[in-house]
């Protein structure tokens, strides 16, 4: 399964955070699935890339010019697709991917968390989104969705929509039931 990861490429941030991409990482890796990601490093992208490269997984970093530029290229990729900007890399991922996880991050993570949630919504893909919730780092979006619904901004029933998940184990869970049903 090609699994697209988005996620924060900060340093700074916390250590527990940077535990769950490598949990991430060895699960793909060791399971025989491919990394779909943004092609950079630092933060949870590096500790995803390298866990799954590490663990036998195939690697694939989709990258434009400015990324490169700040010589911040990612060295595990198997394959690198360059492209010319970020929404082109939005359109890359979400093509090359069967589903897509969320691991805590910035605008940058938000964005291509909404751009997934977006075409969804519109029927372009019916590919799932899994939402890493983990410690309440997403709850405010939830209560955000929440609030939109109750004002008829989006649909009470939605045809797309995230699915929250709490843990690494749980997202596998959910995963794994998904490639169940596929079979």
């Amino acid at each position: 399964m090609k699994i697209a990861v988005y996620c924060s490429a900060k340093d700074s941030i916390s250590e527990e955070y940077l535990q769950m991409g490598d949990a991430l990482g060895e699960w793909i890796g060791c399971k025989g699935h491919t990394l779909v990601f943004g092609g950079a490093t630092g933060g949870l992208m590096s500790r995803v890339s390298n866990a799954t490269k590490d663990n036998g997984g195939h690697v694939v970093g989709v990258i434009p010019p400015r990324i490169i530029q700040m010589g911040r290229k990612a060295e595990c990729c198997d394959e690198l697709i360059e492209v010319s900007d970020m929404a082109e890399r939005k359109r890359v991922m979400r093509e090359q991917a069967e589903c897509f996880v969320c691991l805590p991050g910035g605008y940058g993570t938000l964005d291509e968390m909404f751009d997934v949630i977006a075409s969804g919504t519109v029927g372009e893909h019916k590919k799932p989104i899994y939402v890493v919730n983990y410690k309440g780092f997403y709850e405010s979006l939830k209560v955000q969705t929440d609030k939109m619904k109750e004002q008829r901004f989006v649909p009470a029933q939605e045809q797309y929509k995230p699915i929250f998940v709490n843990s690494i184990e749980e997202l596998i869970n959910e995963i794994n039931t998904l490639n169940q049903q596929e079979k």
